[in-house]
């Protein structure tokens, strides 16, 4: 009883140490004092101010449309690269396929950012591309990085599926590529939808990656937080972060609604699927 009584002590202590300066943060955002540690009262000045402030807008926007087509490319390749790992038991070079795509895993950010800059840079002096460094060498960055974790999220979703599933659909007669599209693809969908939102928050968070390989004019909302704040934290950078995190929440919510109710529908057609196998198998 005392260790229960303790785990919940840690559960909220842990829960407050996460929470509590995202709270903090939301309420300073109000603040009417230019001072973010001097309370000078309500005031919504700072969000109207927003509007007025371009440059902090740009790369808002420019983020989350890295951010955005970062999760769409990572989650194709990322799942492209866990049916392979799982669905394909040997094959020449399956270690070093492996590792090369859990490397970003255990690879510096540094490391890998450097490298990739001067991968860029040898590029742009063999074949002239890129010419220069801006949104698409950060979408390829963070691409590259972001692939890993969903090739991890979908390698252990698909070790769990029932292939009996998939065989049934071929001895009916669909072909492999209708069984990967309308078979796989539903019951893997709670993975690929968790590892877009987790590709989605990691390109928007980047700072190293984006650091290394961004150029003039593509300054991205995490480059450009960290230079502001070098100088001092402003209220306009508390009233952005607040943005961002009630879309990013209510991002979360209508997801995590979606995906409870695929999840029950998916449950639904393979209990269906299993009915009409079952049938077929006694006749």
């Amino acid at each position: 009883m005392r260790q229960h009584h303790f785990s919940r002590i840690m559960l909220w202590v842990g829960l407050l140490f996460i929470y509590l300066p995202m709270v903090i943060m939301v309420i300073y955002s109000f603040n009417a004092s230019k001072l973010v540690t001097v309370w000078g009262g309500w005031s919504i000045k700072w969000y109207v101010g927003l509007l007025d402030n371009t440059q902090l807008i740009s790369a808002v926007l420019r983020s989350l449309e890295i951010a955005f087509y970062t999760a769409i490319a990572a989650v194709a390749l990322g799942t492209l690269a866990a049916f392979v790992l799982t669905r394909i038991p040997r094959f020449r070079g399956r270690t070093l396929f492996g590792g090369m795509v859990t490397a970003p895993l255990v690879m510096p950010e540094v490391i890998t950012g450097l490298s990739l800059l001067l991968l860029f840079v040898a590029m742009a002096q063999l074949i002239g591309w890129p010419a220069e460094r801006g949104m698409l060498t950060i979408w390829i960055a963070h691409t590259t990085f972001c692939s890993a974790y969903v090739a991890i999220v979908v390698s252990a979703r698909l070790r769990e599926l029932d292939l009996s599933i998939e065989e049934a659909a071929m001895d009916l007669g669909a072909r492999p590529w209708k069984v990967f599209f309308l078979i796989t693809i539903p019951m893997i969908a709670p993975s690929l939808a968790a590892g877009g939102m987790m590709s989605f928050a990691l390109s928007l968070d980047d700072l190293v990656l984006a650091s290394f390989v961004a150029g003039p004019g593509s300054t991205t909302l995490p480059m450009e937080v960290f230079s502001a704040v070098r100088l001092g934290v402003k209220p306009e950078i508390n009233a952005v972060a607040s943005l961002i995190l009630l879309s990013v929440s209510l991002f979360t919510f209508v997801s995590w609604y979606s995906m409870a109710r695929a999840e029950k529908r998916r449950k639904a057609e393979i209990a269906q699927m299993q009915q009409m196998q079952s049938v077929l198998d006694a006749h």
